[in-house]
């Protein structure tokens, strides 16, 4: 049996003629650009999460860049983000020439919060929360420490589509929720895209006009914009994927309670939850301190995995500017050693599954 990490095209099979469908509804209208089906995701997305704006972009990583811009956060000021995330949202700070100021994850794999107030300094403009690999961060003291120290909060949900803390949905804590829909995403398009979800009108207004060149009327430029579009095609086939996310988020939640009650080696560390947060489980992440061993034997057994991030954002050669020594962030830099992502995917069977959870309890 040859398992994959991931495999896309069985949640197409799914729903294919709902897919096709929508395709050729775009194709034969004859518009391609912000049209009627951007604005419908739009209004789709915005209820799904629970906020009255969202705004359709080119990918997450524009998202964050431009949620930090249009905040007014530049040069000499400070952005507060989690040490162990994805590269992207450090990106999104230094984009804007501003600082990242690094915190370590918590044992959940998310900003800790406890850490938040000791990182803060009179140049800090705001902080950036990753809810990683799915799972809501602790967001109500992270927005008690924003709010006390009068701190934007911007949200990296590249990861959680759908996924709440204490039954709010992640996006919404915060001033801008940042969402990719890169094809692996839970709410995954057919190719780049992204959205910004906001409930300040104002801040919507701005994303709008810097995807757009910086217009909201062509040729009348009012600030200095990118050309960040989400197309129709993309929308139109999220509308799709986004009316079922529910089953496919219920899905991975299964699998991932399967992998919790089957996997027994003592060697491998299972992922938790916070009470009160839930998880969409993006990503099933064990960590075990034998991981390349681990990896090894899986691969020869024909079942692949992946590791995210093996190295930390401080000490990416794209940061080396930053000063940041090996050693400064331990939490951080011991999960980037032992964290291994197993299979899940939409369609995934439990036989496929059992033979990954076999395997693990097998090596010694």
């Amino acid at each position: 049996m040859q398992i994959k990490c991931n495999i896309l095209d069985r949640q197409f099979q799914m729903y294919q003629s709902e897919y096709e469908e929508a395709a050729l509804r775009v194709l034969r209208s004859g518009w391609y650009v912000l049209g009627n089906e951007v604005r419908q995701f739009e209004e789709e997305f915005a209820k799904f999460t629970g906020r009255k704006y969202c705004v359709g972009l080119n990918s997450g990583l524009d998202a964050l860049i431009m949620s930090v811009r249009a905040l007014g956060i530049g040069p000499g000021d400070e952005v507060i983000v989690q040490a162990n995330t994805y590269i992207a949202t450090v990106l999104g700070i230094t984009e804007n020439g501003a600082t990242p100021v690094f915190v370590e994850p918590d044992e959940y794999f998310n900003m800790d919060a406890s850490r938040i107030e000791q990182a803060v300094t009179d140049r800090t403009k705001a902080i950036m929360v990753t809810h990683l690999y799915g799972q809501a961060s602790n967001m109500a003291p992270i927005t008690e420490t924003a709010k006390r120290y009068h701190l934007a909060v911007i949200e990296d949900c590249a990861q959680s589509h759908g996924a709440c803390f204490r039954g709010k949905m992640t996006g919404t804590f915060g001033i801008s929720g940042c969402f990719s829909f890169y094809p692996t995403k839970n709410l995954g398009a057919f190719g780049d895209a992204g959205a910004v979800v906001t409930d300040d009108g104002t801040f919507a207004d701005r994303i709008r006009m810097m995807r757009n060149y910086g217009s909201k009327i062509k040729y009348h430029n009012e600030i200095e914009g990118v050309n960040s579009r989400l197309d129709e095609m993309q929308a139109a086939l999220l509308r799709v994927k986004l009316a079922h996310l529910r089953t496919l988020n219920d899905e991975r939640i299964i699998l991932a309670k399967r992998y919790h009650e089957g996997i027994n080696n003592p060697k491998v560390i299972l992922p938790g939850v916070r009470d009160g947060a839930e998880s969409i489980y993006h990503q099933y992440v064990i960590r075990c301190s034998q991981r390349e061993d681990l990896q090894k034997v899986l691969e020869q057994n024909n079942i692949q995995t992946q590791i995210h991030y093996p190295i930390p954002p401080h000490l990416a050669k794209c940061y080396a500017y930053l000063g940041h020594k090996k050693g400064e962030y331990p939490i951080t830099e011991t999960y980037a050693d032992e964290v291994l992502s197993l299979p899940i995917y939409t369609g995934m069977t439990f036989a496929e599954q059992d033979y990954v959870i076999d395997q693990i309890n097998a090596w010694v």
